[in-house]
């Protein structure tokens, strides 16, 4: 006994008790500091990734679907950069065997002009954005011009800081 009468017997058992109770809270703690930390970054990055590939959905589409008969040779292909390798690859194959000729023999230019877009979904190296275009094509046959809308969904992956486009699919 102390000599106020206070048992301090009891007091060395505690301390034990209190040390690991204290190193079980403060991992407790960091674990969720670590989680939320986590779930912040992971969120800034998908909302980064909403904010980029509309703009990079919208350039590389409008520089695919436009091409004037007169460059087609040397413009469409200029426009593969901002697609995947495998997209890349059918694309420029497309281009020599059906687009280029096309456009040669009907005399066609067209001017593609994405009206609105919209993220479909988003993560953070990839996302997917409907675009609604409008297609000002021009013709030895029509030269006054036709103009046709359409929808389509532009898959993109994110590559070194830079948004290609994967696959667009009409709707």
């Amino acid at each position: 006994m102390s000599e106020r009468g206070v048992s301090t017997q009891g007091s060395g058992k505690l301390r034990p008790v209190l040390f690991i109770s204290a190193a079980v809270l403060f991992v407790a703690a960091v674990a969720m500091a670590s989680v939320t930390g986590y779930k912040y970054w992971s969120d800034k990055q998908i909302e980064q990734a909403r904010t980029d590939s509309v703009p990079a959905a919208r350039h590389a589409v409008e520089s695919v679907f436009t091409y004037d008969f007169k460059t087609v040779d040397a413009e469409l292909p200029k426009s593969a950069d901002n697609l995947t390798p495998s997209f890349r690859k059918d694309y420029l194959k497309l281009i020599q065997q059906a687009i280029a000729p096309g456009a040669k023999e009907k005399q066609l230019t067209v001017q593609a002009t994405a009206t609105a877009a919209g993220v479909v979904s988003a993560e953070r190296s990839h996302a997917v954005v409907l675009l609604y275009l409008n297609q000002v094509t021009t013709s030895k046959d029509s030269p006054q011009g036709t103009v046709t809308p359409s929808r389509v969904r532009v898959a993109l992956d994110k590559d070194g800081g830079h948004w290609l486009v994967d696959a667009i699919t009409p709707i």
